[in-house]
């Protein structure tokens, strides 16, 4: 349960604050190049705060852990592309970029936990 928690909480902060800041998102949206972001915004904000809440109560887990992953990888290829930023952003997409595809690689850990575990190998 910890780690769905810990997992869940940059989530649950960043829905928030998209909610927050609802217009100024809107516009980074728009800066980032992702289409329809009157639609995909609310989309994203229902996803962030409804996943991080159905992560910490654990229903679901595959399903949901599935949906954050894909999220996660999709958000590091649109959000943090530090292959384009400039020199004063290079560090932090690179950051960012990494923090994605290691939460990703964290949910895909959940999933294999929540279907059971990895089964046990024995030596031949």
């Amino acid at each position: 349960m910890a780690a769905r928690v810990l997992m869940a909480a940059i989530f649950l902060v960043a829905g928030v604050r998209k909610l927050m800041t609802y217009g100024a998102t809107l516009g980074y949206f728009a800066k980032l190049g992702i289409p329809l972001g009157d639609v995909v915004l609310p989309l994203t904000i229902a996803l962030e705060i409804g996943g991080g809440l159905l992560l910490i109560a654990g229903w679901r887990l595959q399903w949901v852990a599935s949906a954050l992953a894909l999220f996660t990888l999709a958000t590091a290829f649109t959000a943090h592309a530090f292959w384009s930023a400039d020199a004063a952003q290079f560090s932090a997409q690179l950051n960012n970029f990494l923090k994605n595809v290691a939460m990703a690689g964290g949910f895909l850990l959940l999933i294999v936990q929540a279907s059971g575990g990895e089964r046990k190998r024995t030596a031949p």
